[in-house]
């Protein structure tokens, strides 16, 4: 059985996890409701198709939202906090594509900080966002 977090003396610099997920159109859709984000780039086929991306795209703070369940289910997991996030969208992500966060482990830092690089891929292997994340590791 996986463990559930793993403690701040536990964590070790190049630690890696991962998250997948197929974005689709009721994802799109539901974070549009819960956002209050219509643009119609994200929910409108018509006006997408005449943009630059020529065909709709998912919000990128929904794919980006994918690294929360990296650091708050799977490692360090369990206990985590969440303190700051910076990213940059390298390219769009598409309804249907399969967005993989992936975290290394970057830097230890004192009180219980733990820097993570953050690189997000679609299912061609192509860098979509990357960035770093900050987070307060478990307590054992």
């Amino acid at each position: 059985m996986a463990k559930d977090f793993y403690t701040y003396d536990e964590i070790e610099i190049g630690d890696k996890a991962s998250f997948s997920k197929t974005i689709s159109e009721s994802d799109v859709y539901q974070f549009a409701g819960i956002t209050g984000d219509f643009n119609e780039l994200h929910i409108n086929q018509v006006a997408a198709e005449a943009s630059l991306f020529k065909s709709r795209v998912v919000h990128g703070c929904l794919a980006d939202s994918l690294v929360s369940t990296v650091l708050g289910m799977k490692y360090p997991g369990r206990g985590t906090i969440f303190m700051e996030k910076s990213v940059s969208y390298v390219k769009p992500v598409y309804l249907g594509d399969t967005v993989t966060a992936e975290i290394t482990v970057a830097e230890k830092r004192e009180k219980g900080r733990v820097l993570f690089d953050v690189s997000y891929k679609n299912q061609r292997g192509e860098e979509v966002i990357k960035g770093t994340a900050l987070v307060i590791a478990p307590r054992g």
